[in-house]
């Protein structure tokens, strides 16, 4: 495993700057459109155009990747993204700054895209699980780190703006430097989101779950703390808990998907996971140290779903088809975290701050039946070795494999 990360150590070094501006960002651009008085209706669209931004970008990066390779993409991108950021703070405009969120999701998502099928052409199944770990961890840690930043001073000022756009620059060095190994410029195979389902139902369905899960507990988990009550101190170490747990447990769950059965351990993190929402909900009259305390552990399940299902997906595939792949659960999951927090939102109206757990719970518990349904004989994510499955023909029509 260490002979892994040290080959792939410039393209997390890159993706732990990239996201530490990604975290000083979307909180900055939220406090300066309140300073600046846009309103509400108008904050949200520019957010949304984000996710508008990503889909695009998840859909369009494989083809470019084939033509010019990954650190090209990846250098490119970045570029863009940084002066992105760079010209929020000089033009003060609700519909350029929807404009320029619509890029910055572009590139975020492409740059995911290239992290993601980079990293899993460098590794083979028994590792894949701990290396797609580490680097949701560098992403965690990213965004939890980014926060921080915002002391380093005033959102109605440009300096954080510069700040974003520096980081977001600087991961352009390790990446550039790197060998280029795994450069992407190949002949990269068609792989649509229908035939990727159509070969691996269950982790295309677990990246989807991850994204409502992950989408939900960071847009809606402050609006639920406020709702029981806990003070502002208190509601930030509700959202580091829920972080942390992800970031502790992230390694130990994907190391052990690497040493036994992919789908068994996916099974047991739903049953966990669906264990502590429950003891969550019932202790929302118990006092803010249980509320605090089961954060942990929903975090740290819900969370880490997301690299289970990218190693369970990418088990089966050649790394000419990666790429394609990557960027189809890029996409689910942006489709996902666009819509948990909606989801959860209509629950906690119906339901009140119950309704916060009730819909994670109800999350893992349609993915728990799903794991439950698939056969576990190899033709879904299985620890054999099997051949991979063939695509065939420009239009990337599917040869299933023969069990």
């Amino acid at each position: 495993m260490l002979p892994v990360i040290k080959l792939s150590w410039a393209l997390l070094v890159g993706i732990l700057l990239i996201m530490l501006g990604n975290g000083l960002q979307t909180s900055l651009l939220g406090l300066r459109a309140s300073i600046e008085g846009f309103p509400t209706a108008a904050t949200g669209i520019i957010m949304s155009a984000f996710y508008v931004g990503f889909l695009a970008g998840s859909y369009l990066t494989p083809g470019v990747v084939k033509r010019v390779g990954y650190i090209r993409v990846f250098a490119a991108w970045s570029s863009m993204a940084s002066a992105a950021i760079l010209l929020h703070g000089l033009f003060i405009d609700p519909w350029f700054w929807t404009g320029m969120r619509f890029v910055t999701g572009f590139c975020y998502a492409g740059l995911y895209v290239v992290a993601e099928s980079w990293l899993n052409e460098r590794v083979e199944n028994r590792s894949r699980g701990q290396l797609l770990s580490v680097y949701m961890v560098v992403q965690y840690l990213g965004l939890a780190g980014g926060q921080l930043l915002l002391n380093l001073g005033s959102p109605a000022e440009l300096v954080l703006f510069v700040l974003t756009s520096v980081l977001i620059s600087l991961a352009l060095v390790p990446i550039s430097l790197t060998a280029t190994e795994g450069s992407g410029a190949q002949a990269q195979e068609h792989l649509g989101l229908r035939a990727l389902f159509t070969l691996a139902p269950l982790g295309v369905a677990t990246c989807a779950g991850a994204g409502l899960a992950t989408g939900a507990l960071l847009g809606m988990g402050a609006v639920f703390a406020e709702q029981v009550d806990l003070s502002v101190g208190q509601i930030s170490i509700f959202m580091t808990m829920m972080i942390l747990g992800a970031v502790l447990l992230q390694f130990p769950i994907g190391r052990l998907s690497d040493f036994r059965d992919r789908r068994r351990v996916i099974i047991g993190v739903h049953i966990i996971a669906m264990g502590a929402v429950g003891l969550a909900f019932m202790a929302l009259d118990m006092g803010s140290g249980w509320t605090l305390a089961l954060i942990f552990a929903v975090g740290g399940t819900s969370m880490p779903l997301y690299a289970l299902g990218g190693a369970y997906t990418n088990d089966q595939l050649r790394p000419a088809q990666m790429v394609a792949a990557s960027s189809s659960l890029v996409l689910v999951f942006g489709l996902g975290a666009s819509l948990g927090p909606v989801g959860i939102a209509a629950a906690m109206s119906l339901l009140g701050p119950g309704g916060f757990y009730l819909g994670i719970g109800a999350i893992h518990v349609v993915l728990f039946v799903l794991t439950i349904l698939r056969r576990p004989d190899g033709r879904d994510g299985s620890k054999e070795e099997a051949p991979a499955p063939v695509v065939r023909g420009g239009t990337g029509a599917v040869l299933k494999r023969i069990s």
